[in-house]
């Protein structure tokens, strides 16, 4: 069993070998746009709807990736992750596909929406406290009691692969793209966004957006070297965890800036969003359009693609509800 550090960074080719695995366990998910949007922004913006995806979120494609490129052997004892939410029920989702197990450390706190899915495709969980350092050290527990094989939510070269054909598709879907951005907490995702274009369309820019109370990723940017905090406090529970150090060697090397939102701008963006677009989407798939409307002088009169990431949201306990 491989430590994520003992496995070689993903290239292209892992890309497009990712995307032939995965293609019977995922959607090709629509873009929309809205003229309303594009009005208010100056700028014309494709929206990527992963919150369509399989699992309600784009982690089911670095989940897949991961469950299926496992052999036979290999696959017998199981997977097993930590995660807030979103990567947590798409491992789940691929481990039931493949009929393996799946173990999963949760914080207490995160979304009971999240949770019932985890358990309603099969998944075990084992809750930790809601911060960094105990989600690793009852994983760890986990993972010595089960053997089972680990499929880090972000930083494993498996899952950054499997996370780049979301942008692939982007690319294929939407011609002359002068920027694409992405929220970011760990990192797979931008990752991943940064693994395809620097491939196949390194003039278009990219960009990660990020809740101004959880911002490691932009003061680590700013830094150039990683700074991790321990329990950020934001709205966008996807993104309060840190880079590590395969999704900083993307970040560091590909990303062309990176934009905060601060917690009511992101309510706004989100409820926004909902009513003009009719789409469900987190907290967290919120932060970029947040960014756009915060900063117009960067996008006006660009096309952009906007990566809304997921929908697996608590319908009692929306933001913008008194209470």
């Amino acid at each position: 069993m491989k430590d994520q550090a003992e496995r070689p960074l993903p290239t292209f080719d892992d890309v497009i070998a990712a995307h032939e695995r995965i293609k019977p366990y995922i959607h090709r998910t629509p873009i929309l746009t809205s003229e309303f949007m594009n009005k208010l922004t100056g700028a014309e913006l494709f929206f990527k709807c992963e919150n369509f995806q399989k699992a309600g979120a784009f982690k089911v494609r670095g989940a897949s990736n991961a469950v299926f490129g496992l052999s036979d052997e290999e696959a017998k004892r199981g997977v097993a992750t930590h995660s807030s939410g979103n990567h947590a029920l798409s491992l789940s989702y691929a481990a039931g596909r493949r009929g393996i197990p799946c173990n999963v450390v949760m914080p207490r706190t995160a979304p009971q929406a999240k949770k019932d899915a985890v358990i309603g495709y099969g998944g075990t969980i084992t809750e930790c406290e809601p911060s960094t350092t105990s989600r690793e050290a009852v994983f760890a527990e986990v993972q010595e009691r089960t053997g089972a094989d680990f499929v880090h939510p972000y930083n494993d070269p498996r899952v950054i692969a499997g996370q780049a054909t979301c942008s692939r598709e982007l690319m294929e879907q939407v011609e002359g793209l002068d920027a694409v951005i992405a929220p970011i907490g760990g990192g797979g995702m931008v990752s991943g966004c940064c693994l395809t274009l620097s491939n196949i369309a390194p003039h278009v820019e990219i960009y990660a957006a990020e809740p101004e109370q959880a911002d490691d990723a932009y003061r680590s940017f700013k830094a150039g070297h990683i700074i991790a905090d321990d329990a950020p406090n934001t709205i966008a529970d996807g993104l309060k965890v840190p880079l590590k150090e395969n999704t900083w060697h993307f970040v560091s090397h590909h990303v062309t800036d990176i934009l905060t939102a601060t917690e009511q701008e992101i309510i706004d963006a989100m409820r926004l969003t909902w009513a003009r677009m009719k789409i469900v989407m987190e907290p967290s798939c919120a932060v970029p359009l947040a960014t756009i409307l915060k900063n117009p002088e960067v996008f006006r009169g660009k096309r952009v693609g906007v990566i809304i990431t997921g929908g697996n949201v608590d319908l009692d306990k929306l933001p913008w509800m008194a209470g």
